[in-house]
């Protein structure tokens, strides 16, 4: 025979499901004070990775311009341009010499605006500038001019 004894339990009780209405204001609370703090932080990051997108496109430009300089024994006269990176212009005087091109495009600041190719007596021997949110010289912040000469 094959007799299984059964055996009854009570069921155990279990805590009651649901938060309370005290714990669900807390929660909103503490999510209020959270968002308080977080978003305005947040709403300046796009203005910081315009700035940063900038510097890279000029870093980018600079390495360019040496490479260029390299092959060249120069770098391109301010009539020349950036354009000189894409393609070997088909003006007088000719470049020998180019090997490009040393860039695949020319970038466009985050702004939309082109980077600015200056010949400096710097040590540099150029500068590359970026004139920043209102697209004028000077300013403060996100208008702030970001130049090669700088870092």
């Amino acid at each position: 025979l094959n007799c299984k004894k059964v055996i009854h339990t009570k069921p155990l009780k279990s805590a009651p499901t649901g938060l309370t209405l005290i714990e669900i204001l807390i929660v909103i609370t503490i999510i209020g004070i959270l968002a308080g703090v977080i978003v305005p932080n947040l709403m300046n990051k796009p203005d910081q990775a315009r700035i940063v997108a900038a510097k890279q496109g000029i870093s980018s430009l600079v390495q360019a311009l040496q490479i260029y300089k390299i092959d060249n024994h120069d770098y391109p006269s301010i009539q020349q341009g950036l354009d000189v990176l894409v393609k070997n212009p088909d003006q007088n005087p000719e470049i020998p010499n180019w090997a490009g091109p040393y860039i695949n495009k020319i970038p466009i600041d985050p702004w939309g605006s082109e980077y600015i190719y200056l010949r400096t007596d710097l040590s540099q021997g150029f500068e590359i500038i970026s004139y920043g949110a209102d697209k004028k010289v000077g300013g403060k912040g996100i208008n702030a001019d970001i130049s090669s000469a700088r870092f």
